[in-house]
């Protein structure tokens, strides 16, 4: 039988199957059933292969005991993506949920995770989230920059269920992960969505007004059909390291189409003079604020690649 990993639990993976899917949906049962997901080991020679299965991957797996729903994993497909940190198959697209207030805005963390979607090849999607607690509306500005960009931007209001029915219609035929800072209110999106307590909601700490992390464990939820979404455990959720400092401008794409227009080969785009990209951020064609960014974490990749060296 085939299916996809939907959690991992000290090696212990729940497994959904398609095929159950299909038989209940001949017999008119609306949506998956518990009954569809099988508890499963790996075999012992993805250990001696150096393969380990996580959320997401595409398997197939034999039925040791089909009363109890166990069963053994025997083959991983081939992944269409990989994310090392947290560990995570086949995602299609990134939901970068940002807070508009009670946490304020982390624009470079999302600067940084869509440079990673951009890095991975799959879709991004930007979430505007708690609008209704942005009394000066500065969150249109953050929607005009990333719109003028080319990106998708939603604004919702998760806790008055508001912009829900947008978000699901943008999730359709993806495997979608869900990410963005500890207390955004990623577990209320995805509760709204479901219009059920799926996920464990964030508190808010009154004192710093920074995120505390509930979720300890990468979840897989299927909405409909070939429609999934990753609830991926807190605070700094995909790590970028993978990304070399010297690429990180292919990964902004709104740099791309300005770099043959430096004047050197491996320019930086820091401290070099004529660069294309500074050019277009005289001209208005790019963000300063952005490009600010990019130039922060340039070096944080760039630092961590020197003590590398080390």
């Amino acid at each position: 039988m085939q299916g996809i990993i939907i959690e991992n639990i000290s090696n212990l993976y729940k497994v959904f199957s398609s095929k159950i899917e299909v038989e209940e949906k001949k017999n008119c049962q609306k949506g998956p059933s518990p009954m569809a997901i099988y508890e499963a080991t790996a075999r012992g020679k993805f250990k001696k292969e150096e393969i380990i299965p996580v959320v997401g991957d595409l398997v197939e797996f034999e039925v040791t005991d089909e009363e109890k729903r166990t069963a053994v994993i025997h083959t991983i497909f081939e992944r269409k993506v990989y994310v090392k940190r947290p560990k995570l198959a086949n995602i299609t697209q990134i939901v970068f949920v940002v807070s508009s207030k009670n946490p304020k805005p982390d624009l470079l963390m999302l600067d940084k995770q869509l440079a990673f979607a951009e890095y991975l090849g799959i879709k991004s999607l930007i979430v505007l989230n708690k609008t209704d607690l942005d009394d000066k509306k500065d969150f249109k500005e953050i929607k005009e920059i990333y719109e003028k960009i080319g990106y998708s931007v939603i604004e919702t209001e998760a806790k008055n269920q508001k912009g829900i029915e947008a978000l699901k219609q943008k999730l359709k035929n993806n495997v979608n992960a869900f990410s963005g800072n500890s207390g955004v209110g990623k577990s209320t999106l995805i509760n709204g969505i479901f219009k059920q307590d799926m996920t464990v909601e964030g508190e808010i700490s009154q004192r710093n007004k920074r995120g505390k992390n509930t979720t300890t464990s990468i979840k897989l939820y299927q909405i409909d059909k070939d429609t999934y979404i990753a609830d991926t455990p807190g605070f700094s959720t995909f790590s970028i390291e993978e990304i070399e400092s010297a690429n990180l401008a292919e990964y902004f794409i709104e740099f791309k189409g300005k770099i043959k227009d430096c004047e050197f080969v491996g320019c930086t785009h820091i401290k070099e003079e004529n660069c294309g990209i500074k050019e277009a951020i005289l001209k208005g064609e790019i963000s300063k604020d952005r490009y600010e960014r990019f130039c922060k974490i340039y070096q944080q990749l760039k630092e961590r690649e020197e003590r590398k060296k080390w």
